[in-house]
């Protein structure tokens, strides 16, 4: 199974961005323009650029998109879209400009009979994106946690035909301490489906210990703030897993 960089891009007030886990009172500048960021990420190779609506998963309706969607379609790299995703309106606007893939979330906890009827009707465009908290799904931009297990609702979706999950440990979010691998491998296990880590990445060889689980569906890897922080950039990241066995 083939192995995917996915650098981040946090979206809030028109701004790149990045949280400490997930807390909107803890927020890093990074710059002032999302697109110009994504093209820095692709033509430094990103094949894929993870898209985050901070707002949009705040007030539950999308916020930042135009940003998105100019990515989408003057960039070559495919373009992953989540926060604010809410109703079959969204996911279609997304679609309809170009974005590959569209991240629910919020709305698979609330209302998982409509993340089960989107996952049917749009395949492999749909990602199910599981925030946790001590291995619960958070929700509307991590302010809630609810009572549901993430590898509970991820085998839910599963069984709905869900292809793809993003898996977030609120705990490593921004910490730069090390990804939660173990939760990761775990969620691919009961799914059977590919998982994408997201948070804690702060070395290359935390890209190189996800690859090598990439046989279980460990799929790839979202980063930020390693990469904003200097800590490597994206074309040597690319270069780790493409080396790495």
């Amino acid at each position: 199974m083939s192995f995917t960089i996915y650098p981040a891009i946090d979206m809030r007030g028109g701004k790149c961005v990045r949280l400490l886990q997930g807390d909107y009172d803890q927020e890093t500048v990074y710059g002032d323009s999302p697109f110009k960021m994504a093209k820095k990420f692709a033509d430094e190779g990103a094949e894929w650029i993870h898209m985050v609506d901070l707002d949009g998963a705040k007030d539950g309706k999308r916020v930042n998109d135009a940003s998105v969607i100019q990515a989408a379609k003057e960039l070559k790299a495919k373009v992953q879209i989540g926060g604010g995703i809410r109703i079959e309106e969204d996911i279609v606007h997304y679609l309809e400009n170009g974005i590959s893939r569209v991240i629910i979330g919020s709305i698979a906890v609330s209302n998982p009979a409509f993340a089960i009827e989107m996952i049917k009707k749009y395949g492999s465009k749909i990602a199910v994106g599981l925030d946790a908290k001590n291995g619960y799904v958070a929700t509307h931009g991590w302010l809630n946690t609810s009572e549901v297990k993430a590898v509970d609702l991820g085998k839910r979706f599963a069984d709905a035909g869900a292809e793809t999950f993003i898996f977030t440990d609120i705990a490593t979010d921004g910490m730069l301490s090390g990804p939660n691998v173990e939760a990761v491998r775990l969620l691919a296990k009961e799914t059977g489906k590919s998982v994408i880590a997201s948070g804690g990445v702060s070395e290359l060889a935390d890209l190189t210990r996800l690859k090598g689980f990439s046989k279980e569906g460990v799929a790839g890897v979202i980063v930020g703030k390693a990469i904003y922080e200097g800590r490597f950039s994206v074309t040597e990241a690319l270069r780790e897993v493409d080396t790495s066995c």
